[in-house]
């Protein structure tokens, strides 16, 4: 019978497979040439392992997304026991007429999460993540919330929290960012969350928490608690849409009306693309380097592939498209 890769990295100790690699240190680095296959990938999870107590985190930007991927899937064969969490590109251009699809802003929202509070070990991006402007973690702390079985809850309230949040009520629950309310019934998706959940109100109490199947809508197994991220990666509360319309007629010449982007916020529609507009909803943007944790023990950074040339690939590419745009009357 042939084994899987899994069977064989049941009885591998990537700790024991090699002499360990020695740990960086501050203002050091050191370079692994010629890999092959999973090699990076079992590099990773050994030092991950060697070294775990004197890092706080591990932030791996990856050349490209397809390796950023393929590192994702395979580090856990080597160290099933590290957590490793991806945070993929928009796999959109600057200014596309069009917004990331919701799983991939899900995923997002799940992983500067876990950098933001520590609980993960190892993050995997492209470099074209790392190189746009996100939202600062202030917001995602701010707006994220935790119900649990036997808390107090208002529906009305409820219903007010998550429509700021971004989040859209549709009849049947499917994907990331929706919610449905039929009375004492709730059916919500989190962002960042594997699978949706159904609350059963007692009241105004949370009596009973389950996830359920989005495809057959049939109830699944108990849970203890919901962890709820905002609906997007920015606000869409009245004062938010405000500073967003200020902030756009200080940018942008011309009729602001005539731009159907600035209307659209100002009747709480996120417009397809508006992601590209983020940093109109702040006073200040951030980077993934704010979102490292707080903690005594430093950040180590790997660098994988060639970032220079994934660098000047995406920079091309935007120019491009900012070229192409600005001959285009119906844009900003």
């Amino acid at each position: 019978m042939q084994k899987s890769l899994a069977d064989y990295s049941a009885q591998f100790d990537p700790v024991k497979w090699s002499p360990p690699l020695p740990g960086p240190r501050a203002g050091q680095r050191f370079t692994c040439e010629q890999l092959v296959g999973s090699a990076d990938s079992a590099i990773v999870a050994q030092q991950a392992i060697s070294h775990r107590d004197s890092f706080s985190i591990m932030l791996v930007l990856c050349a490209n997304a397809q390796d950023a991927a393929r590192l994702a899937e395979e580090i856990p064969i080597f160290a099933p026991s590290l957590k490793v969490r991806l945070l993929p590109d928009w796999e959109i251009l600057p200014y596309d007429a069009f917004s990331p699809h919701q799983d991939l802003v899900s995923e997002r929202l799940a992983t500067l999460h876990e950098m933001l509070t520590g609980a993960c070990d190892i993050v995997l991006m492209p470099i074209t993540t790392a190189l746009q402007k996100i939202a600062p973690p202030q917001f995602l702390a701010a707006h994220t919330f935790f119900f649990k079985k036997g808390d107090t809850l208002n529906e009305q309230a409820l219903r007010h929290q998550l429509q700021e949040a971004g989040y859209d009520p549709v009849t049947a629950v499917v994907r990331p960012g929706e919610y449905s309310i039929r009375g004492g019934l709730i059916d919500l998706f989190p962002m960042g969350s594997a699978l949706p959940y159904r609350i059963d109100l007692f009241g105004d109490e949370i009596d009973q928490i389950r996830s359920f199947d989005p495809d057959s809508q049939r109830s699944l197994f108990p849970v203890h608690e919901i962890r709820l991220l905002p609906g997007h990666e920015f606000p869409l509360d009245e004062a938010a849409r405000t500073a967003f319309r200020g902030r756009w007629r200080e940018v942008f010449e011309g009729d602001p009306s005539k731009c159907s982007i600035y209307k659209d916020i100002g009747n709480g529609i996120p417009s397809a693309g508006i992601e590209s507009y983020l940093p109109l909803f702040f006073e200040s943007t951030a980077t993934v380097l704010d979102y490292l944790p707080n903690f005594q023990q430093p950040a180590w950074i790997g660098l994988h592939g060639d970032l220079e040339s994934g660098m000047k690939n995406f920079w091309q590419d935007t120019t491009q498209r900012y070229n192409f745009l600005s001959h285009d009357s119906s844009r900003p």
